[in-house]
């Protein structure tokens, strides 16, 4: 769980904030760089208000993060396992606080530059978003996904198989964390399906540090692995990244 109202920058939401101030997750800043849900591996929601994010463009590092090349080699390298793996078993889009939004709703309000109208069942009209991967400018809900940062395959393969379903329940429904689910234009998410960075990033220039951040702080808040040619290309797209810190808090 970027956007404000400049579409190339992406803005903290309130709700993360609110989560923030419980307990502060996930988060990365950057200095240089600046629809239904889909069954396949998901995009990017965007957020009100004025605050530059960590990961945007034009804040400074926060104090104790890692540099991204360093938070990438702290992740494990390990052979994927792909081995038994069905989306179904990672249950998503839950109600986990019984206030009438599954996840995706929850993460389409908080990312929306412009709020939706809320009605029964929480049904959202109107509002406007911005997909970062791509710097669509959205103004229909449908047309956006709901991306797990580290797609749910993508995670099954890194470690989650030996999860709990419980486990991947939390993590398919990660509302803790700002870097995990994102709202992006269902064709971004749709051409992005359960790859990792070595052979997919996002088309916009724009996005490579801040998706390269959000990556390496899902998998290291998760404790998941990376295949050596997954940590091969995250250190090679990361080189222009030189300022770009990572900070996580790892999942219960």
């Amino acid at each position: 769980m970027r956007i404000s109202p400049d579409p190339l920058e992406r803005s903290v939401s309130l709700r993360r904030l609110g989560f923030l101030s419980a307990a502060l997750l996930t988060a990365a800043t950057l200095t240089a760089c600046s629809a239904e849900p889909v069954e396949a591996d998901d995009p990017k929601p965007s957020a009100t208000g004025s605050t530059a994010p960590s990961g945007a463009p034009g804040g400074a590092p926060d104090e104790g993060g890692l540099a991204l090349a360093e938070a990438i080699r702290k992740i494990p390298v390990a052979e994927e396992k792909r081995t038994g793996y069905e989306r179904d078993s990672f249950k998503h889009w839950v109600d986990e606080d019984n206030d009438g939004c599954p996840t995706r709703q929850e993460v389409l309000l908080a990312e929306a530059v412009t709020a939706p109208e809320q009605g029964a069942r929480c049904t959202l009209t109107g509002g406007s978003w911005t997909s970062y991967y791509d710097e669509a400018e959205v103004t229909d809900a449908k047309r956006l996904d709901i991306d797990h940062m580290v797609p749910l395959a993508e995670a099954w393969d890194s470690g989650a198989h030996d999860w709990t379903p419980e486990r991947r329940e939390a993590y398919a429904n990660d509302l803790g964390s700002e870097r995990s689910l994102v709202a992006v234009t269902a064709k971004t998410n749709r051409s992005k399906a359960d790859k990792d960075p070595a052979t997919w990033m996002p088309p916009a220039e724009s996005a490579t540090c801040t998706y390269l951040v959000d990556w390496a702080a899902t998998k290291l808040r998760w404790n998941l692995s990376a295949d050596e040619n997954e940590q091969a290309a995250l250190l090679e797209l990361a080189e222009p990244c030189a300022d770009s810190t990572v900070e996580y808090e790892t999942a219960s």
